[in-house]
């Protein structure tokens, strides 16, 4: 009742996130829905766990994008004063689990009832059956597994949700050296370590390439097993496009404060200098949504290499992941770079106050974006290089 309260009560932006979640979660349903719906109609088909495994890229990329959404929920945010009526950080993870956990399950709703209409199931309303060939309406679902496959991203974005939330600073306080007001905790500046994660990220990059590379070689029908094209294709190249996705999250974070570390070389002025050391503190807040945006991006431009310019177009389960992928990866980026604003508001201010004139907060937050644009778009185009060459037939 109190996620129900407070999700009423919420900011416009804050119900449009949430909302942005339902739908995703909507989206992973029905890919998850259709897949079920194409093994029982087809039970002897080779694709049938091909297919379920391309639906935890959407799902995974789902999940990522509720957990950003649930750390920059203010409801969920941790204060000095919630602990003493109970809503310590524990607390405060469950509550945020729940309200992920009752977005979620609206959009697996959604997706219930728009893959029923769709199949013919429920009738009395347009584009009744409009599509019961392709989501086997011939044949009967098993119940237990329509609930298991709807409870997928309910119950992995609440799980993921509390535990990213529970090892956030409680806000606890103290107070100044001087006598002075109470400062929060984790306000009080102090230097970042560089993340230790680049040479593993580089190293599981290498290997994505080359088990991609490899699961290639001789390949029968098209080496890239896109789903909705159930031909004979090795999943080992699946296995690899993963081993490249982790290896770039992995890396996100070290190359981003590695950005943040060339802005600050050879005389820095005093924007360059902030911008600098504001990419090194954020490295790890936002460095792993780059890095999955790129592998993303990377990918999307490898297929269209692949399957753009040929007579073999795009199946409508395939945009729908496409979309779902591109859509909340982009999104979780977004989120995460607004709870890194939201970090830095009151150093903002206190510069505000020591009189910086704002057109140099606004030229470092260009400098940054450019900076980070100039090291991660010629490292995506070179990903898709690599990776669509040995796909090529």
């Amino acid at each position: 009742m109190l996620a129900l309260r407070l999700a009423r009560g919420s900011h416009p932006l804050v119900l449009m996130r949430r909302l942005l979640v339902a739908a995703a979660s909507a989206g992973v349903g029905f890919l998850l829905l259709c897949t079920l719906g194409h093994t029982a109609a087809h039970p002897h088909s080779a694709g049938a766990v091909l297919r379920l495994l391309w639906c935890f890229v959407p799902l995974a990329a789902t999940v990522q994008f509720a957990v950003a959404v649930a750390r920059t929920d203010p409801s969920t945010r941790p204060r000095s004063g919630l602990s003493a009526v109970g809503l310590g950080p524990v607390k405060l993870s469950v509550l945020a689990a729940v309200s992920t956990a009752v977005s979620c399950t609206l959009g697996s709703a959604v997706a219930l009832l728009f893959f029923l209409h769709l199949r013919g199931d429920l009738s009395g309303l347009p584009f009744d059956g409009a599509a019961a060939d392709l989501l086997g309406a011939d044949a009967s679902l098993p119940v237990a597994a329509v609930l298991v496959l709807l409870a997928l991203v309910p119950v992995a974005a609440a799980t993921a949700s509390a535990l990213a939330l529970r090892g956030r600073p409680s806000g606890a306080a103290r107070e100044t050296d001087d006598g002075g007001d109470l400062v929060p905790a984790e306000e009080i500046p102090a230097p970042a370590a560089p993340p230790a994660g680049l040479p593993w990220g580089v190293a599981l990059t290498a290997a994505g390439l080359a088990v991609e590379a490899y699961a290639s070689r001789g390949a029968a029908g098209s080496p890239f097993p896109l789903p909705g094209k159930p031909d004979a294709t090795p999943a080992w190249v699946l296995v690899g496009w993963t081993l490249t996705a982790i290896g770039l999250a992995t890396a996100g974070p070290g190359l981003t404060h590695l950005c943040g570390k060339l802005l600050q070389t050879v005389r820095p002025g005093a924007v360059r200098l902030l911008a600098g050391r504001v990419l090194m503190d954020e490295a790890r807040r936002i460095g792993r949504p780059l890095g999955i945006v790129c592998a993303v991006l990377s990918a999307v431009v490898a297929a269209f290499a692949l399957y753009g310019t040929g007579s073999r177009p795009f199946g409508p389960l395939t945009a729908l992941g496409a979309v779902l992928v591109v859509g909340c990866t982009t999104a979780t980026l977004l989120t995460s770079a607004l709870e890194a604003r939201q970090a830095r508001a009151e150093t903002a201010r206190a510069l505000l106050r020591l009189g910086a004139p704002a057109s140099a907060l606004r030229a470092a937050t260009a400098l940054r974006a450019g900076a980070l644009l100039v090291l991660f778009a010629p490292l995506t185009w070179a990903i898709a290089e690599l990776a669509a060459l040995p796909l090529t037939p």
